[in-house]
């Protein structure tokens, strides 16, 4: 009987023992399967080089953030708002999405009313009498009552020689005289225009396997910008620099490195040829982080024409933009993976750089901005 439960029970073990070493390959496999299908989005390395890092959580001197939209605000908004801005040393806010008329005098009074000191706020365009004759005159007239009311700036959105058209069809140039008495007042009033002109030469290209961009693509394909249906880019670069040609009395900010980040030369000539033109870095910091050296000379180049900004507001990724500007740190992770198919690593520029980039060349823009906030 003993002889017989021994037998059995060897002879379970045995197949068991049999079973595992069968399934053990087959689950293998799955697992090795389920790697080799892993999708670009789902795949996040972990990189094993240990270097230096130095996280920053605030600016080391105060900054003016030139490049913000807020649209809808309301006091806790702001209340809260402040409280964010105070823990990373950001002293003034520029908001973009101003409005005009009485959307703009509420965006002021919530805004600057509670907080003179820490917040500034552009007007903007409207088009609703786009195709109504003399539209440039009257829209000259309702900035400079906006203005009145309180706007310090002027900000043109990326619809403006894309896709904004009149009614018989035809495209909006950048360039179009019937908003030559627009960029006139701004002169006159001293007002600086943050225009967005295009968008990252990318999307402008074949969507395919050797476009840098194909994930952000992929993510957002509204963003493609085919030649069926939109301008070329380099059109959109020779009318916009028509347009700081024809305008030299007023002082323009180019958004995201004028979406030649990616080629700091071509934007060094683009100073060179236009005093009036500066730009700000909001939402292309990974440009200049996957090219540190040429991003710190050619900041130490053009210190007086380069501003701090940010773009889509998130008070948990200016650290970012603090760790490229002030450290020399190595191979870091960017945090919005689709737009930086790489990391990025810090482009250190002297204190007197910083300074200039953070507050002093948006102190000299914009009108009304307290220098008593700042260091020397």
């Amino acid at each position: 009987m003993e002889s017989y439960r021994t037998t059995a029970f060897l002879t379970i073990l045995f197949i068991s023992t049999c079973g595992y070493l069968l399934w053990r390959p087959r689950e293998a496999m799955t697992q090795q399967q389920a790697q080799l299908s892993l999708t670009i989005e789902e795949y996040q390395p972990k990189s094993t080089l240990i270097v230096k890092e130095h996280k920053i959580e605030h600016a080391k001197f105060p900054f003016i953030d030139i490049h913000s939209h807020h649209w809808e605000v309301t006091p806790e908004y702001v209340d809260k708002l402040v409280k964010e801005m105070d823990s990373i040393n950001l002293q003034v806010l520029v908001n973009l999405s101003g409005g005009t008329g009485e959307h703009l005098k509420h965006t002021l009074a919530v805004m600057k009313g509670r907080y003179p000191d820490r917040f500034v706020v552009f007007a903007n365009m409207s088009f609703d009498d786009l195709n109504i004759s003399g539209f440039g005159k009257r829209q000259a007239e309702r900035l400079e009552q906006d203005v009145k009311n309180g706007a310090q700036g002027l900000k043109i959105f990326k619809n403006f020689g894309m896709d904004l058209k009149y009614a018989n069809g035809e495209r909006v140039h950048v360039d179009d005289p019937e908003f030559d008495a627009v960029f006139e007042k701004c002169a006159d009033l001293r007002i600086p225009v943050l225009i967005h002109v295009a968008e990252p030469s990318a999307f402008f290209d074949p969507w395919d396997k050797t476009n840098e961009r194909w994930l952000e693509l992929k993510e957002f394909p509204q963003r493609a910008r085919p030649p069926a249906k939109y301008p070329p880019f380099e059109t959109l670069m020779a009318e916009r620099n028509h347009l700081f040609a024809k305008h030299p009395r007023t002082n323009f900010i180019a958004a995201h490195l004028a979406f030649h980040g990616n080629d700091l030369e071509r934007l060094g000539k683009l100073f060179d040829a236009y005093p009036n033109v500066n730009v700000d870095i909001a939402a292309v910091l990974a440009e200049l982080g996957r090219q540190p050296y040429s991003a710190h000379d050619f900041l130490v180049k053009y210190q007086d024409r380069v501003l701090m900004g940010k773009d889509i507001y998130d008070v948990n990724e200016y650290k970012w933009y603090f760790r490229a500007l002030e450290t020399r740190d190595e191979y870091f992770e960017y945090y919005r993976k689709r737009h930086a198919f790489w990391r990025i690593y810090g482009f250190q520029v002297p204190d007197e750089v910083l300074k200039k980039v953070y507050y002093k060349n948006a102190l000299k823009l914009v009108p009304g901005l307290d220098a008593e906030a700042f260091p020397d």
